[in-house]
């Protein structure tokens, strides 16, 4: 078990961290802007659903595939320097993204390549970032921490899809890219300078140093499987991004096709979810949520589901019906996701965070996959509606299936004495 020191006390200053966040607010921003750039480039020259769920699987392979390696990696190397190099990677191929446009040489595949890229990089940041942030933060600010996580999410959901399409009408989409390659020295830059704190392993651990990569890969794999309710978490995720990933990836086409809409139309769409967002986000800041995090969670996922139905449900003269409906998808993302994360960072070791992270972000993105092979074609045929009218119901079964689970409900208990056994390899079959 992890012990006091391992953690920042709630008296220690958290400028280190601000200064971290902020650098990585404003890289965040460009990264925005290059992903509705691409997608609404691939929106315009294509006009594919097929395409873009193509875009949104090269964008998810890497994290789902590599992410329980990476997790071991994250957890093994200087979470500092990780974050570093993963920021430099996804700026040297953005870079080499908008030297193809600016020679006229770009082709669909070079956009597929990249956002595998940018992908495999965020891959690895993310984990690295999570992480550290429960070694920099006081426990009790956790929840708080990720409602601001929340709200600097839809912040740039705001500002960055109108931002983005005006930027569009005024400089060609290598500009945009350019910018991301600027905003990501903020990120970068201030790594140089911020101590990021490394778990501390025990004083008796004689086999940390001599532990291999599969060694600490099977630790975490049975780190995992011993605690149901994080096994039970998974597959909700999973099952949910099943459904929900294809629809938000062809949002671009529920705005032409279904609604008449122009790249205005998409970036108010995405700016009010965003606004919910960041509603949600600061009210999880300011409230912390339920005394039982789980129970914050629950409540948002009713609400997601509801305000996915409505968009699904909106007729083709019903855009502010669905607009509606996002802002209120919008609003319980926050309550949904961040005590999640909170979870997480309170109870999972230092340590095994890395790999407890990634191993959660494979598993619940394992099948988004599939329903991005099948909801190409299907939505070319029966129409992208399809998908969010499925997935708003799926969304408020797996809300009901969790609020019914014991297991699930008793996930701030911790694991069991025999689960603590079973993350040894001492438990019985």
């Amino acid at each position: 078990m992890m012990t006091e020191p391992s953690r920042q006390s709630d008296t220690q200053s958290l400028k280190p961290f601000f200064t971290l966040w902020t650098g990585q607010a404003i890289s965040l921003l460009g990264s925005q802007l290059v992903q509705f750039a691409l997608i609404w480039w691939l929106t315009q020259t294509t006009g594919s659903a097929t395409i873009l769920a193509m875009a949104s699987l090269a964008g998810m392979l890497p994290q789902i595939v590599l992410g329980p390696f990476v997790g071991v990696l994250v957890d093994r190397w200087n979470r500092r320097l990780t974050m570093m190099a993963a920021d430099s990677v996804v700026a040297l191929a953005t870079l080499v993204l908008a030297y193809l446009f600016w020679i006229e040489a770009v082709q669909t595949w070079h956009v597929f390549a990249i956002l595998f890229v940018r992908s495999l990089g965020g891959g690895f940041h993310w984990p690295a970032m999570q992480s550290s942030t429960s070694l920099m933060v006081p426990e009790a600010q956790l929840t708080r921490i990720q409602g601001l996580n929340q709200t600097l999410q839809g912040g740039l959901n705001i500002a960055s899809a109108p931002l983005g399409a005006l930027l569009l009408g005024i400089m060609p989409i290598q500009g945009i890219l350019m910018i991301d390659v600027v905003t990501a020295l903020f990120a970068i830059v201030p790594l140089f300078f911020i101590f990021v704190p490394q778990p501390e392993q025990a004083a008796d651990d004689s086999t940390a140093k001599s532990s291999t990569f599969w060694a600490d890969m099977e630790a975490g794999l049975r780190y995992v499987w011993g605690w149901k309710a994080i096994l039970m978490l998974m597959g909700m995720a999973t099952i949910i991004n099943l459904v929900l990933t294809p629809a938000f990836s062809l949002m671009p086409l529920l705005i032409t096709n279904h609604f008449g809409g122009t790249a205005w139309h998409l970036g108010w769409l995405e700016a009010v979810l965003g606004g919910g967002i960041v509603l949600g986000g600061a009210l999880l800041s300011a409230w912390g949520g339920f005394k039982r995090r789980i129970f914050t969670s629950l409540l948002g996922l009713w609400g997601m589901g509801i305000g996915v139905l409505l968009i699904g449900l909106a007729p083709a003269n019903g855009y502010f019906l669905a607009v509606a409906g996002g802002f209120v998808m919008g609003g319980m993302t926050p309550l949904t996701n961040g005590p999640i994360l909170a979870i997480f960072q309170a109870n999972v070791e230092p340590e095994m965070q890395g790999r407890v992270f990634t191993l959660l972000s494979s598993l619940s993105m394992g099948m988004s996959p599939l329903g991005l092979i099948i909801a190409g074609p299907v939505a070319d045929v029966l129409g992208v509606r399809s998908w969010y009218i499925v997935g708003g119901f799926v969304t408020v079964l797996m809300a009901v299936v969790g609020s019914l689970s014991p297991a699930l409900l008793r996930i701030e208990n911790g694991r069991s004495h025999s689960t603590l056994a079973a993350a040894e390899g001492t438990v019985q079959p």
